[in-house]
């Protein structure tokens, strides 16, 4: 049965707007009526047109800001609000932080039912523009037009994008000519495979059809060094005139610090991730990054911080909470490249760290021998799969578990082993309070949250890093 369309839709309504949503969204309320109100900020008395019904809430853009808050600032990108990138830019940076760190609070005291946890202050960035080492831009077959340009009248080429993807749709892609989050070289690079495309037009990879040639932009950067990965991702060559565009695109080179690496890279699988197999490649294949005193060497598609600044930090605190003595085992639990597990082995009897990604686990062995670090094995496990626990119970029992799962949290499988395993400290470090919050509290049948410490990793957006020390509760 199609859905009536709600009248409201289209109409506008003057609203004071209260707090942000943990999604960077702004939110007010209207004669009880909740409404989630994209372009305001709290404090802002502003007018705004109803685009979409829920059940429970209103969305709604604001279209004129009639009382503005004095935090509110100029965004620098002129795509802010449009791109699926920055969602902050108009808000102070000290109210950015101030409002991630109550994001935190809310998250443990609504969804753990914690009240009286020890936030404590964030953890601030020293850069708030320019500190990502990694962006990745798609090519689109279907550009994405604001209503400003749809009505202006002008004539837009709509079959050809390079940016990135409109938040909500797969499909649509926003141009983008430069990114603020990234660096001068990289912004370069997008400059010239931009050019590149206008002088060698050839079909962007439509994620519909499953036509078309050109798929991804990659580019990665270390600061230990300058150096620069930059990768294109392309269906199969087919053609010379696919071939002629893929040797152009290697003579980036050229623009490149000494010691960086340029790939071209296929895949034909519909997944959207940006990964493939690498068919060409100039320069050593990896990026070398530095913490702690240990260097880590980075290949093509395994994940690593993107704040590179941030991240000492970050290990810093994770480190701490783990409180680790040169008596204990270890377990670092979605390891990846072994960021937290190799700076441990440093202070720990041995560890072990666990990872999904094969590539990762590779790179983690690799950087473990590249410091001539003795102490520590890897495992390449999925820890949501039903073998996982079996296997967990044939490794070496930790006295210390470091935990840095994705979004999602923890598996409720791995939170019901930690309870049986009863590790006598847990580090956990989530990129979502909210799923951190719910698994502190499937963990408080036997742990206290001792500490959160959250940390601003990715400025102008809402994301926010947190660090939480649980501690064993003594035995009644």
């Amino acid at each position: 049965m199609k859905r009536k369309k709600d009248d409201r839709i289209g109409t506008e309504v003057d609203i004071t707007i209260d707090s942000i949503g943990t999604e960077g969204v702004s939110v007010g309320r209207l004669d009880g009526i909740v409404y989630f109100v994209r372009g305001a900020l709290p404090g802002e008395q502003v007018r705004a047109k109803i685009v979409r019904s829920h059940r429970r809430h209103l969305e709604a853009e604001a279209v004129q800001i009639q009382v503005a808050s004095s935090e509110r600032t100029q965004p620098v990108c002129p795509e802010f609000g449009v791109c699926g990138g920055c969602k902050w830019q108009h808000l102070e940076y000290f109210a950015q932080t101030t409002w991630k760190r109550q994001h935190v609070v809310d998250a443990f005291e609504r969804i753990a039912n914690m009240k009286n946890i020890d936030v404590r202050e964030i953890v601030t960035a020293d850069k708030v523009y320019g500190y990502r080492n990694k962006m990745e831009f798609s090519f689109g077959a279907s550009k994405w037009l604001t209503s400003a340009e749809i009505e202006s009248g002008e004539t837009f080429e709509t079959d050809f994008a390079l940016g990135l993807h409109v938040p909500g749709r797969f499909d649509k892609v926003r141009d983008v000519e430069r990114c603020y989050l990234q660096s001068d070289l990289a912004n370069t690079l997008l400059k010239f495979v931009r050019d590149l495309t206008e002088s060698n037009p050839l079909p962007a990879y439509h994620p519909r059809s499953h036509d078309g040639f050109l798929r991804n932009l990659v580019l990665r950067s270390s600061m230990l060094n300058n150096n620069v990965m930059a990768m294109l991702i392309t269906t199969s060559v087919l053609d010379d005139v696919q071939q002629s565009f893929v040797d152009a695109w290697m003579k980036c080179n050229s623009l490149l610090p000494e010691g960086s690496t340029v790939i071209h890279a296929v895949s034909d699988s519909w997944s959207p991730v940006a990964v493939g197999e690498i068919m060409q490649q100039i320069g050593p294949g990896f990026l070398r990054e530095k913490t702690h005193d240990v260097e880590f060497n980075i290949s093509p598609f395994s994940f690593f911080q993107t704040n590179t600044l941030q991240l000492p930090k970050l290990v810093s605190l994770a480190l701490a909470a783990a409180e680790i003595d040169d008596a204990d085992c270890v377990w670092d639990l979605y390891c990846g490249t072994g960021t937290l597990s190799l700076p441990a082995a440093g202070m720990a009897k041995h560890v072990v760290g666990v990872e999904l990604s094969a590539s990762s686990i590779d790179d983690a062995e690799s950087n473990a021998q590249l410091n001539s670090i003795n102490n520590v094995e890897f495992h390449a496990l999925d820890l949501h799969s039903k073998k996982a626990i079996s296997y967990l119970t044939s490794l070496p029992k930790p006295d210390v578990v470091i935990i840095d799962p994705p979004r999602s949290g923890m598996h409720p499988q791995v939170v019901e082993h930690l309870l049986e395993l009863g590790p006598s400290r847990i580090s956990y470090v989530s990129c979502n309070p909210a799923t951190q919050a719910r698994d502190c509290q499937l963990l408080s049948e036997k742990y206290e949250v001792v500490f959160v410490t959250p940390v601003d990793m990715f400025p102008q957006t809402h994301h926010v890093e947190a660090v939480a020390m649980l501690r064993l509760k003594p035995i009644a």
